[in-house]
Parts: structure tokens; sequence; C-alpha cells
């Protein structure tokens, strides 16, 4: 009998500590945080933000997935912050934010452009669960500043049409190019629905970066042909590089824009090189 007692005893101790273990927890996701990501590097396109505790904080107990309404969020310079509350979008801003559970979500554009907002309508809902507490909300961080040196090369020769109406010259020539281009996230909205969506920890530009090149390079195909109707030489192509820059962006309106949210913002061309037959073509 005495035995019996005793293990009720214990039991009884650990479902007591149990319960304010759970009382201590519950209490601690009702302390405001401040969230935080440190600097993104240009290898960096997206990372989850980080609850900032340390030895002086009071909340220490706290669920990792849970936002205390009142938290700060801290968004530095070329970043965009996004909160996910269940798996579904519910904020995006690029500056200083306060996490305000009870308003109407803050779409903040910042240097995105105007853009986002209705992507947010489209993709982005506010919701609550009934008075009671999201079990799995995250802050997440996107890296919105130019993300250089992106390498490529036409491993096989494009297709270039010589045109100059004063001579008549009219002559479809192959060409061969090299250089590097930069990119930007324009609506992180896009991009985490399209690529980040199952991401933990972080996102990294090698993950993408192969996909992208392939991209990259059948586009010039379109982006050369658009060159063409002003009548440059293959010579003259890299002194374009807006033109060309503009080209591609269209050529890549959809994969890259429409679908994950990034543009290309700037291209350098290293010379363009030509057969000797083509070089023939040309100069007659």
């Amino acid at each position: 009998i005495a035995l019996k007692e005793s293990e009720s005893d214990i039991r009884r101790e650990m479902e007591h500590v149990e319960q304010e273990n759970t009382e201590q927890q519950d209490l601690a996701d009702q302390w405001k945080e401040f969230f935080y990501s440190d600097s993104l590097d240009n290898d960096t396109l997206m990372v989850r933000g980080k609850k900032r505790i340390d030895r002086r904080s009071s909340n220490t107990k706290g669920h990792d997935n849970v936002i205390t309404n009142g938290s700060g969020i801290a968004v530095a310079d070329g970043q965009c912050m996004m909160i996910v509350d269940q798996g579904k979008i519910v904020e995006v801003c690029a500056g200083e934010y306060t996490y305000d559970m009870s308003s109407e979500p803050s779409v903040f554009c910042g240097s995105l452009g105007e853009g986002i907002k209705a992507t947010f309508q489209t993709i982005g809902k506010r919701f609550t669960f009934g008075g009671d507490t999201a079990k799995d909300q995250r802050v997440y961080y996107f890296n919105t500043k130019e993300i250089t040196d992106n390498k490529f090369g036409t491993a096989n020769p494009v297709w270039f049409r010589v045109v100059d109406k004063r001579i008549n010259l009219d002559k479809d020539i192959e060409i061969r190019c090299n250089g590097i281009y930069s990119f930007r996230i324009t609506d992180p909205l896009l991009f985490y629905t399209s690529l980040g969506g199952n991401v933990t920890d972080c996102y990294e530009k090698d993950q993408i970066a192969p996909q992208l090149k392939t991209e990259f390079v059948n586009a010039l195909q379109p982006a050369f042909a658009a060159l063409s109707e002003l009548e440059l030489r293959p010579a003259q192509i890299p002194a374009h590089t807006k033109e060309l820059k503009d080209a591609m962006n269209r050529a890549l309106k959809i994969e890259w824009t429409e679908r994950r949210g990034i543009e290309v913002q700037a291209i350098a061309l290293n010379p363009i090189t030509l057969t000797e037959e083509d070089m023939k073509k040309i100069l007659g």
C-alpha cells in the first residue's frame, strides 16, 4: 500500500511540474519579442528571422513559432520582411514593423514598388483563429539588394541578324558571348510561393543559380533578335547593355518576373566573337 501511495505521489508531482512548465510557456509567449536578421550577403536570398534572446531577457521559454502581439521586427535597408501564419502570407514590409494582429495587413513596399500590393491581394490573406493562438508563425527576411557576379556563357553559338538598310545588308550570323549579370528580388511574395515556401532556415543563391543561368542563356536568342532591329553590329552589343537588359527582362517576363518575382538588373558582356566566315559576310 505504501508503495502504491508513493507512486501516486510521484505521478501527481510530475503532472504538477508539467502543468507549471506549460503555464510558464504560455505566459512566455505573451512577452513582446524582437525579431531580426543578420546582414544578408550576396549568396543568401532568403532567411528565417531570429528571436532575440539574451541573458537579461524575460522571455526565454517562448515558442520560436509564436509572435506576440506588439512584438518589434527590425527590417534593415536592402531587406524585406514577411510573416507567414499557418502557411499563409499575412504581412509584408520593407521597413521597421510592429506586429499588430488586430489590424489590417501592413503592405509597406518601400523600394519594391507598388506592384507587390497586387500580388498580396492575389496570394496573401489576413485571417483570425477565433481567439485561439496561432500555432505556427514565422518571420522571413528577403535580400532585396542587387545580387551580383552571376556568370554566363553560350556553349553553342546564338543567331544574330545583322541589318544595315543603308547598304542593303541583311545577314544571319552566329555569335558567341560570355559575361556576368546581376538580378534582384522585386516581389518577395512570388519568390516565397514559387521557391522558398519549404525553407526552414535559409535559401542560398546556389540553389537556383544553375536554373537561372540556363534560362538566361536561352533568353539571349529573343533578346538579340530585339537588338538586331536597332541595326547594331555585333561589336556594338557590349555598348548597349541597357537595351540588352530591357530585352532580357521582356524575354524572361513569364519565368522570372511573373513566376519568381526576380528581374535582371545589369549585364556586362565581354567582346563578342564571330567566325571568320561570318566576319566576311558582314564586311563583304
